[in-house]
């Protein structure tokens, strides 16, 4: 807390030069994740049996994992400062259910190289394993992963179920959160908007359109199951609750816990089973053939 009320002051108070770069401090404090989770005791014999593989985004080596024999394949994305050892309860219950499950490390995380990353990477990787080992069953999001899985959902992946679990619904909601975390004043949270949007985002048009998960319901048809705990301290039930005004009641079941917040939501054996029994619930229509081609991304854009 010292550190952040800290960073806070000097941020809000080089605002006022015009020659200090506060917002570029800023904007990259945003696009990279500050820290590597390792693997935990409890998932490193998983981790250890998953066949890996490498795919290359923007220049950057990322991690895969695989597990299973490659039927009925679900995908499963990570979140912020996460990586895929974290769905570690999933991958043993999905391959009981004789699912293969397939998930890999974003850039900046777990065992990928770079140093940051963006939605479109994501969504770029998402749909370069739907080519290799889709479509898939179904997927399991938790937090800025779910973002990105309904953006690779509305750009042509095939996903059969999905999985969301404290997840952002609004990108808008990522630069405001941040920059409320940081206690930014208006003119800093002005500078890192135009930043992201033009810098680090400068081809994909309209940004808190295109990458709202709310934005097209109309082209993500798959059942949705929502997980959110009441008192999430990252990501505000809100955005649960507009996911659920977009997508409707028939389309998106909605579950509330209490007292597991943001991370410990995730592992909750009861969460966990839920999700599980969600996945294993019939297809209501045959799946798609996965996108025949990788979806364009841009380089990730240097600081200005």
């Amino acid at each position: 807390m010292a550190a952040t009320a800290l960073l806070r002051t000097a941020l809000n108070a080089t605002s006022l030069v015009a020659t200090a770069p506060p917002g570029r401090v800023a904007y990259e404090l945003f696009r990279r994740p500050l820290r590597r989770s390792r693997v935990r005791t409890a998932e490193r014999e998983l981790h250890d049996r998953a066949t890996t593989e490498e795919l290359t985004v923007n220049g950057k080596r990322v991690r895969a994992y695989r597990w299973g024999d490659g039927r009925r394949p679900v995908l499963l994305v990570h979140g912020w400062q996460s990586r895929a050892s974290r769905f570690a309860p999933y991958v043993r219950g999905l391959l009981d259910l004789g699912m293969s499950p397939v998930a890999f490390d974003a850039p900046g995380h777990g065992d990928s190289a770079g140093r940051a990353t963006t939605i479109l990477e994501y969504r770029e990787l998402i749909g370069r394993l739907a080519e290799r080992h889709g479509p898939f069953e179904g997927a399991v999001a938790h937090s800025f992963g779910v973002c990105c899985t309904f953006l690779a959902m509305a750009e042509g992946v095939p996903v059969g179920r999905l999985v969301a679990v404290a997840g952002v619904a609004e990108f808008g909601f990522l630069v405001e959160g941040f920059a409320a975390g940081l206690g930014l004043n208006d003119r800093l949270r002005a500078d890192l908007a135009r930043r992201v949007e033009q810098v680090l985002l400068p081809d994909a048009g309209d940004v808190r359109r295109r990458f709202d998960a709310t934005h097209r319901p109309e082209r993500v048809g798959a059942p949705i199951l929502v997980v959110h705990d009441e008192g999430d301290e990252v990501v505000p039930l809100r955005q649960a609750h507009l996911l659920r005004a977009a997508y409707g009641e028939e389309q998106l079941r909605l579950i509330t816990t209490r007292g597991l917040g943001h991370r410990r939501v995730l592992s909750e054996p009861t969460v966990v089973d839920n999700a599980l029994a969600f996945l294993a619930e019939p297809l209501p229509t045959p799946l798609p053939a996965p996108v025949s081609a990788p979806l364009p991304v841009p380089p990730t854009a240097p600081a200005a």
